[in-house]
């Protein structure tokens, strides 16, 4: 009995600093948006006025804001698909296909996402120059006439801003599923290949259902993360006003003096990802299979 007490209390003892960190840095900030978005307040204004849901009937008859979170869904629902994609169909071809230097193409795929987002956004925007960029001198060549895109303008920004994110984020998950796809008997692709089984059909009746769990969990996180990373490539890559997503206009709101309206963006951001996550995964569940 002694000896189950003290295991409780040295439990207890190493799980409460983070409950208090937590508590601290991410519980009481989150209340603490949902409390501000009923206020109208000044961003450096002490005074607060009770306006209730005010702000919310104010926010979702914007035309900006509405404007900013259909960008958020194209990025989110464009940038999701071929990511996955891609990485699934890399991770596929290394994992299975005998290819000289498997480990050097794991490196050098998985770069990107070691690279801070105001790094690839300078290499992208070096890559998209109107005069001397890399992507105009290939179309120039190509076409044999001088080519002058103007990549982060309208209308290419948001295919701009989906390149540069697509790369960012394939290496990290291609090496993920290939330690997933790693872990599948190589006798199941065997006596798929007796039956007369190809590689692709291989891939998505035997790879893709059994390393499922794992796409599941992975593509939730993303869903998440590029609401986030879809916001520091607009704010890092694309000049003001030419691209806006949702949390790119609570930023701008809270620039502008409007804190209570920023906070209130915030709020409809929050809800918006913890509905999709639920979403995503009511939808993509699937009993788990044995091997």
């Amino acid at each position: 009995m002694k000896k189950h007490k003290g295991r409780n209390r040295f439990i207890a003892l190493c799980v409460t600093p983070a409950v208090i960190l937590f508590t601290i840095f991410m519980i009481i900030p989150t209340l603490n948006v949902f409390r501000m978005s009923l206020f109208e307040r000044g961003a450096y204004s002490p005074t607060e006025k009770f306006v209730g849901l005010n702000n919310f009937k104010i926010l979702f008859q914007d035309a900006k804001f509405i404007s900013a979170m259909q960008n958020t869904i194209l990025l989110i629902v464009v940038v999701t698909i071929v990511t996955f994609a891609f990485a699934l169909v890399f991770a596929g071809i290394l994992t299975r296909e005998k290819i000289k230097g498997q480990n050097f193409f794991r490196i050098i795929f998985y770069i990107p996402n070691i690279l801070s987002v105001v790094v690839i956004a300078g290499i992208f925007s070096a890559i998209y120059k109107p005069e001397n960029g890399m992507l105009n001198s290939i179309l120039s060549m190509i076409s044999g006439e001088t080519v002058m895109m103007l990549w982060k303008d309208q209308p290419l920004v948001v295919i701009s801003v989906i390149i540069a994110m697509v790369w960012q984020a394939i290496g990290y998950y291609m090496v993920m599923y290939m330690a997933s796809m790693a872990s599948v008997p190589q006798a199941l692709y065997e006596s798929a290949g007796l039956d007369g089984a190809g590689r692709i059909s291989q891939f998505f009746q035997i790879t893709i259902p059994l390393i499922w769990t794992n796409i599941r969990t992975t593509l939730t996180f993303f869903i998440i993360s590029t609401i986030n990373m879809a916001f520091l490539f607009v704010k890092a890559m694309v000049a003001k006003g030419m691209l806006e997503v949702g949390l790119s206009f609570m930023y701008n709101q809270k620039d502008a003096g409007l804190y209570g309206y920023s906070m209130a963006a915030g709020v409809v951001i929050f809800l918006f990802s913890f509905l999709l996550s639920a979403m995503v995964n009511k939808v993509t569940y699937r009993e788990p299979l044995e091997f």
